[in-house]
Parts: structure tokens; sequence; C-alpha cells
């Protein structure tokens, strides 16, 4: 599986001297803080929530009276914060690894405890945690390991109407991260971005058998390798999905390493079959969550543009063709695939000069290939042009191209979709 932002305004990128597929913009003007913002601090904080939670719910509620899990001292240590992000500039990183914020090359060794039960806040040691200058972030990565010595969660479990003193070990776990969705982290104000992470109790222990579950002698539940094993392997196997990241991967102590969705929170992503991945596809709301980029010797202007109708176009004019069909491109990003499911990628095109274009879908870390890569012909009347594909591999991320340069010719866009034709 590719581990691989926030949303984003219009920006249309001028052109610089930049890699194959990379793009670059001084333009700092666009919503949200997808581009990294010099005066953006983060905060984070640490705690339980009780409640069941959407992919974008930051409230938290306390403990109902009969939660069937209660937690009295849970501790992780806190080690590293990394942000994932598309570039349109050209940049000297593996982005498939992302960027590490924290801790500073100064501090490489640091890490905190934090506690969840404690509601802990860090906030003096994220101070100076920028994102990266002109990238697009997608996610934003925090990873944990047990704190030694501590490697218990302790707390009460509802049995049979009683609650009885718990203990679950983490002994299996070496260490994960977890990776939250850009519409996850909560942006406080313009300058301030907080990376809540909560633990959900009612999700770890979701669907569990504990009628049987032994109690000790001394009157606690011990879940670990030697006591209630089978329980604990099952409590395993949703302990890092309860803290409801869109995605996680970890290492454990027999040496296995894994990764993989949250399936409801993935669900909720990718949304309904019928539902149109592409945002702002009939460009009523101007260039919103398109680029335009130009690259390579090509040059272009970009307009949107209002039909007697009252419906809108995109209207792309290529002003130098560049050397590649690439130096010019109209691009969306985010656009989320799944695996194996049948898509149907649908949009009106003309132009004022006939040939042939590139419509393509690909990956926003290593461009590669993942939905489909077709050469278009463009007439001089608005043609709808249909194209069925299978993804190769389930992401939020894709990134919709097409690709207008090597010539000088102006394009007229509208009616852009992506949607899903299997459940």
């Amino acid at each position: 599986m590719r581990f691989a932002g926030f949303k984003f305004g219009s920006l249309l990128a001028m052109a610089c001297a930049a890699m194959a597929f990379v793009a670059c913009s001084d333009d700092k003007s666009v919503a949200g803080i997808e581009i990294g913002n010099p005066s953006l601090a983060f905060t984070a904080d640490f705690s339980v929530d009780y409640s069941e939670v959407s992919s974008n719910s930051f409230s938290k509620t306390s403990a109902a009276k009969d939660e069937p899990l209660l937690l009295d001292s849970f501790a992780l240590d806190f080690f590293e914060v990394r942000s994932y992000s598309s570039y349109y500039a050209e940049v000297n990183i593996d982005m498939s690894k992302g960027v590490q914020l924290w801790p500073g090359e100064d501090l490489a060794d640091s890490s905190l405890t934090v506690s969840f039960t404690d509601a802990s806040v860090v906030d003096e040691p994220f101070r100076n945690i920028r994102l990266e200058d002109k990238g697009y972030l997608k996610e934003m990565g925090v990873s944990f390991r047990p704190v030694k010595k501590m490697s218990k969660v302790y707390g009460k479990l509802l049995v049979k109407g009683e609650y009885v003193p718990v203990q679950y070990s983490l002994a299996w776990l070496e260490q994960f991260e977890l990776r939250y969705h850009y519409t996850q982290i909560e942006k406080v104000s313009d300058s301030i971005a907080n990376l809540s992470v909560a633990f959900f109790p009612r999700y770890f222990v979701d669907g569990v058998d504990f009628s049987k579950v032994n109690v000790a002698e001394d009157g606690t539940i011990y879940l670990d390798a030697k006591h209630n094993a089978s329980i604990w392997k099952e409590l395993n196997q949703q302990f890092i999905s309860s803290f409801r990241p869109l995605r996680y991967g970890y290492s454990d102590n027999d040496g296995d390493v894994a990764e993989t969705y949250v399936l409801d929170i993935w669900e909720g992503i990718i949304g309904a079959m019928s539902d149109n991945t592409i945002k702002n596809g009939d460009f009523s709301n101007d260039f919103y969550s398109w680029i335009v980029f130009d690259q390579f010797g090509g040059e272009s202007k970009a307009s949107v543009e209002e039909e007697s109708s009252g419906e809108h176009y995109a209207k792309v004019q290529v002003t130098q063709g560049g050397r590649y069909s690439y130096s010019v491109q109209l691009i969306q990003e985010n656009v989320a695939l799944f695996a194996g499911k049948k898509y149907k990628c649908v949009f009106t095109i003309w132009s004022d000069v006939d040939g042939q274009i590139t419509a393509r879908i690909g990956a926003y870390d290593d461009y590669e290939t993942i939905g489909f890569q077709k050469h278009v012909f463009v007439g001089t009347s608005g043609k709808a042009v249909e194209i069925e594909f299978i993804p190769k591999e389930s992401t939020p991320f894709a990134r919709f191209e097409l690709n207008l340069g090597s010539r000088e010719r102006t394009f007229y866009i509208k009616d852009v979709k992506i949607f899903r034709l299997q459940q």
C-alpha cells in the first residue's frame, strides 16, 4: 500500500524551472493552510474520547454511566511528527517519506511521554514547526511507541453489569505511525493548527466478547500473552485503529510490519458510488481546487468564462507550447480512488485548433500512472470524452491531469467528473 490535503483554492502557477510534473508558485493567497505558511505554529493535544466519531469530528465527550471501558492510566512515548505534501517547486526530498517536522536535527533523539488519560497538551516544543514552503499538505503523521516500564493500559472493564479492574499489555507493539487526513486536522486560527490525537475506547472493545474473560484471584482482568490471550490478540488488532486516523503503519515485537486504512474513515473519504470525486468540476467556483501549471518552456493564460446558459468552462490559452505535452497542465489533486473498482472519467473539451492531448490519473508522490493515461483527440467543437478505468491501488490522493502543452492553441474544458461504477 502506498502511504502518501488541506482543501485549497485557485492557483494559477507561473512557469518555473523544475523537474517533470513538478510546479512552483509564490502565491500565498489561497485559502487554508495547504501551502506551508511560515507564520503557522502547531500545538498538539492527546486525550481519551468516549464518543463515536466521524472522519472529521473534533468534539470530545466524557464517559457515559454504562461505558464498556473506562481508562485510568494510558501513556505513550511520542517521538516524531511528519508532514506529507505534494509540491509545485523542485524539492530534494522523498515525498513518500514526507518531511520530519519534529524533532529537529538538534534534537534528533528527543521524545515526550504524553498521557492520554491526563489530556496532555504539547505546546512549546512545537512552536518552531513550520510546514514545508510551497507544499500542499495531504497528511500529518505522528509516531508513538510504548513507554519503557509503563507499557500497560489501566482501567475498568464493564463485565456482566459490574466494573472490574483491567490491565492491557502493549508488550506486542514496537512502534506505530498515525496518518491523519488533512480534513482531520483542526485549524484553530490563521496562525495555529492543532494535532488532536484522541483514543476512542468504544472502538477498541467493539465486538469483543468479554463474557468468558478470566478474572485473576486479585480481582483484576489481565490481558496479555499469558492471561486471556485470545481476547488480548483480538484487542491488539483494534488498538491502533482506535485512534481513528485515516490510516496507519506499525511494527510489532515479532518483526512484523503492516500498514492499512481505518475502514470506516476511508469509506467517508472515498464517498458513495455515484459521487463525483472531482471538486468544482463545473468551474462554478472559478479555479477552486484546480491548478494550472506551466513548465519546460510552456506558458499559458487561464480564466473561467460563463456561457449564456449560466454554465461555466475553463479557458486555457497556451501561448508557448513548450517541449512536452506536460509543459502546460490542468490538474486536480486529492482524487479518491478505490483499487480494483471500475470508474468513469468524463469531461467535455474543445479547442480552436485540432490536435491531441494526454489525459492521465497518476500518483502525487512518484508520478506513476495508477488510473489511466490516454491520448485524446480534441476537435473544434465540444466533445464529451469518456474513459473507463480500474485503479491499480487505493489512494485518497490521486492526481487528474490534462496535459495541454507542446503547441500554441486555446482549450475550453467543462463538466469534469470521475465517479465509481462498482460498489
